[in-house]
């Protein structure tokens, strides 16, 4: 696989994202077999973890998108969530599980948490592709279903962005310092 000139070095290969959302897939599908539960991607890195998670997912499932952000640019959340995009059905009484790409410091996980128990959500898990559990700053955020824990490296790739670049690349690599300071 050809690597991206900023990348340092491929972290996670496309090969091994897929065969963890197999593994993650299978473990959803046995534990919401006679439920429907909605997954709520958290926009925009979620896409390519979702699109992939979902072709390994066996039971029935309903879909939504939020786009929230705490980051709005650079490499540090400001530790305010902002909700740019709201869910468009009604989760009152549902199973949620809340897809996204990386959990860092947990606090906009923790927000969206809160938001969607207010909302009435019957239940509510976190799917994440990568967890840095070193970079947490809440305890409240627990995810049920992780991809990979990783070191508090910068990540970009398979969704993962720097001021919105990165997205595309199809693995997950360590972006070069000179990139980003």
């Amino acid at each position: 696989m050809l690597k991206h000139p900023d990348i340092d070095e491929i972290f996670i290969t496309h090969e091994q994202i897929v065969t963890k959302c197999e593994e993650l897939g299978a473990i959803i599908s046995s534990e919401y077999r006679n439920r429907i539960p909605v997954l709520i991607g958290l926009l925009k890195g979620c896409v390519p973890f979702m699109a992939e998670l979902i072709k390994h997912i066996t039971s029935h499932v309903e879909i939504d998108f939020m786009d929230v952000s705490s980051y709005l640019g650079g490499t540090q959340t400001t530790g305010k969530v902002h909700v740019l995009k709201d869910l468009s059905i009604d989760i009152r009484g549902k199973d949620v599980l809340i897809v996204d790409d990386i959990i860092d410091t947990g606090l906009t996980l923790q927000e969206v948490c809160v938001l969607l128990k207010d909302r009435g959500a019957k239940s509510i898990e976190i799917i994440t592709l990568i967890d840095k559990p070193e970079g947490r700053k809440v305890t409240t955020v627990v995810p049920r279903y992780v991809g990979y824990y990783i070191p508090k490296k910068f990540v970009v790739g398979f969704g993962l962005d720097y001021n919105e670049l990165y997205r595309n690349l199809p693995y997950i690599g360590i972006l070069k310092e000179s990139v980003y300071k």
